[in-house]
């Protein structure tokens, strides 16, 4: 763990709507709103869960591969991001240019893959990919549009404020792998979510007591008036502005489990607060469910870090070269039977050794 080299500072947790299935207009508001947090100081800037090119919420709304949900499924195919391409030239440059770290959820790619990932970026000052995590399970309808991610990505990074890490929506309902960036002393706890419900915001602060890290959870806020036009199967899958997709739960917890801002609903904004990794840091001496209050002579966790790629593709060499033609090698002589010990109370025969 690097040591702290700044003191608090400012974050910043954006609700927003995306431009639904529009890569480089959701991307265009997301820089339109970065630019607007980072002048009232923040040094980091966090967004929703997949909010590039938005939420799929249609796999709530539709059957499995019907007419409408494959249209909707090639839209967000086409608009996925592919890490390395301009996309996420913008978002790099954007960081680099404000000199603050940005974390965005997106609908990722491998360039030369057919399959899809939810998945959170964190770009640093210098617009560098610092990191990324690609969600472990997706959750119910989602895994229509997602597959699942690997251990790899499941760590945490130093910004000079704190460690960086997170989960995403209902992953943070999975205890080992809240416990995994435990192990890692996380101080900045990203949890961007789609889920609106009731218990959500108590969900946050238990992981900010549990883990003693501040936790930014932040929520896309969407209604159906928000949605393209010619989107596909709009009519019939949506009404009218009643019709939420998301009304938003963006909130900021202490370390105690404190709500420092938030939540924020039924409207878009941006949510503010200062935190500083030294009052975390200093909150484990009470507990640390890793450290002095855990028990690992009893209870112990192994995370497999491994990058799990269905192909992966090796060098071969040169074939060894044939043994020359010949008469066979002679056969080792074979080896005298052992004597046995006799039973207790029996003797041997004589003579019993082969020649």
């Amino acid at each position: 763990m690097e040591p702290l080299t700044a003191g608090p500072v400012t974050v910043a947790a954006v609700q927003a709507a995306p431009v639904l299935l529009d890569r480089d207009a959701t991307i265009r508001k997301v820089v339109a709103l970065t630019e607007q947090a980072a002048a009232q100081g923040a040094r980091l800037v966090v967004f929703p869960e997949a909010f590039v090119p938005g939420y799929p919420d249609w796999v709530w709304r539709t059957r499995p591969w019907d007419g409408h949900a494959t249209a909707l499924y090639d839209l967000l195919f086409d608009h996925a991001v592919v890490v390395g391409s301009p996309a996420t030239d913008v978002l790099a440059g954007t960081a680099r240019r404000l000199g603050i770290w940005l974390s965005v959820g997106v609908s990722e790619r491998d360039e030369a893959g057919s399959t899809l990932y939810n998945t959170l970026l964190h770009f640093a000052p210098d617009g560098t990919l610092a990191a990324r995590h690609r969600k472990l399970m997706p959750t119910g309808g989602e895994r229509l549009v997602w597959g699942t991610g690997d251990g790899s990505t499941l760590t945490v990074t130093d910004t000079g404020f704190g460690r960086l890490g997170g989960l995403i929506c209902w992953e943070n309902y999975m205890p080992l792998a809240r416990a995994a960036l435990y192990a890692q002393g996380v101080d900045i706890y990203l949890a961007p979510t789609w889920d609106n419900s009731d218990v959500w915001v108590p969900t946050l602060r238990h992981i900010a007591k549990e883990g003693r890290t501040y936790v930014i959870g932040v929520t896309s806020c969407i209604r159906a008036t928000d949605l393209p036009a010619g989107l596909p199967g709009r009519a019939e899958l949506y009404g009218d502005a009643e019709d939420w997709l998301s009304r938003g739960n963006t909130a900021i917890i202490g370390p105690g489990g404190d709500v420092l801002a938030g939540p924020l609903t039924g409207e878009e904004g941006i949510v503010y607060a200062e935190i500083d990794a030294r009052t975390a840091r200093a909150s484990r001496q009470q507990f640390d469910p890793v450290g002095h209050y855990s028990r690992n002579d009893v209870l112990r966790l192994a995370v497999d870090a491994t990058p799990r790629t269905a192909v992966s593709f090796h060098l071969g060499h040169a074939a060894e070269p044939a043994p020359p033609a010949g008469p066979p090698p002679p056969a080792e002589p074979a080896s005298p039977p052992r004597e046995l010990a006799p039973p207790r109370g029996e003797s041997l025969p004589h003579a019993s050794r082969a020649r």
